[in-house]
């Protein structure tokens, strides 16, 4: 039996042991670290909980793959336990992939809110994930460009697709992004069909600036090893 120590969320005991009877790989990060949810028994109130865990680093593959519930011994030393799995989980957008640690974390925590009507909320942390990705996309000097412009997503964007930087597909979109702020979500007035509008504007984006550049240079590194073979 394989044990895995974390705090209870049924009966609130810190740091307990947990029997892991079996797992489920639901993502994989970065292209290599394993995303798997874990049906646990407490063994202080032998009530259930399944646990979201992600590797620790690469050497734990064969663990994993293998099914940590076989594994013999506390696991937490190949995997980390982020959260257990709730009602925040119903029907909550996956993230694009290959996005930069903070931003995917940020973009499920966006997520998670969605799944449970919390719109302002959700919308707060889509507005943070995109001005996080395009703050770096800003150059130093450019034609029309001041410190409001660079501060301010709202305005951020349009010059951002002006300037050429963002395609200009994305501009009816982006639409949903104002320059008020937080869109209304400081005033809490936020209704459900404006928070999808900024979490499908959100996703393509990032699909855009990181997924689909991700995939493009995983297709030519899986091209040039097919050379070396025929070699």
């Amino acid at each position: 039996m394989s044990l895995l120590v974390a705090d209870c969320p049924r009966c609130g005991a810190k740091e307990i042991t947990f029997d892991l009877e079996n797992q489920v790989q639901v993502s994989k990060r970065f292209d290599w670290q394993i995303c798997l949810e874990v049906f646990c028994v407490c063994r202080a109130c032998a009530k259930p909980t399944i646990f979201l865990v992600s590797q620790k680093n690469h050497d734990g593959s064969d663990f994993i793959n293998n099914g940590l519930q076989d594994a013999g011994f506390a696991v937490n030393e190949i995997v980390k336990v982020e959260r257990f799995v709730g009602i925040q989980d119903n029907n909550a957008e996956v993230p694009p992939e290959y996005l930069p640690e903070n931003i995917d974390n940020i973009f499920q925590e966006g997520a998670a809110c969605m799944a449970i009507g919390c719109y302002n909320a959700a919308a707060t942390m889509f507005r943070l994930c995109l001005d996080l990705a395009t703050k770096t996309l800003v150059p130093e000097l450019g034609e029309g460009l001041n410190n409001r412009i660079k501060r301010n997503l709202g305005l951020r964007l349009p010059w951002l697709i002006d300037n050429g930087i963002l395609p200009e597909a994305l501009r009816d979109l982006s639409t949903c992004i104002k320059d008020n702020g937080n869109d209304g979500a400081h005033e809490g007035i936020l209704l459900q069909e404006d928070a999808a509008d900024i979490l499908d504007f959100t996703f393509i984006l990032l699909e855009r600036l990181y997924t689909e550049p991700k995939r493009l240079e995983l297709a030519a590194l899986r091209r040039a090893d097919r050379r070396k073979i025929e070699k």
